[in-house]
């Protein structure tokens, strides 16, 4: 596998977030001698720095096709990078504490593709199960579970049942008559009462007809409200006269009988 150096240096030293990262103790190819460096998991690829502060790294190690496990060596808290094949190298690390070594050790063995590719799997079947929980729950039906579609609302429902309403509304004596337009469709044995049809879809209370004026009563109205001043004046004096004489037996009732 080629690897473009460059590309590896900027992927090993941006900002993206690591999957851990700390000091190890990695031991060398020809001498066995340990050497302290900083480590950086990234996906699938383990960096190595001389220092923390160093700009590109020493290497790099791919964890694909390897396993990690403990072993035993001169330092404490070893572990080791193994690849399959006769000529693959064995890498050697140890940790600092029991704690950071179970931490490494986790997170390297979680790092390649192929674990990924199993975790994919395993969540893919309990999907599958959930699905056919599910399926033999509602009703025992062996049809694909199609998209889910949400069930119309109540004020949905209620407004598919009412009549469509004409653009004018009839008038009587310049009134809307609402009963009229909403029982043009009705059947004729049914009845409206109570305001409510067979659905209990509520309908507006009718209107009261206006009441037509006859000739006679418009004439003695307009008669009435056409009347001279001199009408009024007599109403005025003889109300006013009927109050003086109230107001005066009221005062005799005050003052009591004379001796």
């Amino acid at each position: 596998m080629k690897l473009n150096e460059r590309s590896l240096a900027f992927y090993a030293t941006c900002d993206s977030p690591a999957d851990n990262a700390g000091f190890l103790y990695k031991r060398g190819e020809r001498h066995t001698a340990y050497h302290r460096r900083w480590f950086v998991l990234k996906g699938n690829m383990l960096f190595y720095f001389e220092e923390r502060d160093s700009r590109e790294p020493v290497g790099v190690i791919v964890l694909e096709g390897c396993n990690v496990e403990l072993c035993d060596s001169a330092e404490g808290f070893a572990f080791a990078i193994r690849f399959g094949g006769t000529k693959s190298r064995t890498y050697v690390l140890a940790a600092e504490s029991q704690a950071a070594m179970e931490s490494w050790v986790k997170s390297l063995s979680r790092a390649s593709f192929d674990y990924m590719r199993l975790v994919v799997r395993e969540l893919e079947k309990q999907l599958q199960e959930m699905r056919r929980g599910l399926a033999g729950g509602c009703g025992g039906s062996r049809e694909a579970a199609g998209p889910w579609k949400p069930k119309p609302s109540g004020l949905e429902q209620s407004q598919e049942r009412l009549p469509a309403l004409p653009a004018i509304l009839p008038k009587e004596n310049g009134c809307a008559v609402w009963n009229n337009v909403l029982g043009a469709d009705r059947p004729p044995g049914s009845s409206g009462c109570g305001g409510h049809d067979e659905e209990a879809s509520p309908r507006p209370p009718p209107l009261p007809p206006r009441r037509r004026v006859s000739n006679g009563e418009a004439a003695s109205a307009g008669a009435a409200v056409a009347g001279s001043p001199s009408t009024f004046c007599r109403l005025h004096e003889q109300y006013s006269r009927e109050v003086a004489r109230l107001r005066q037996d009221w005062q005799q009732r005050q003052r009591g009988p004379r001796p």
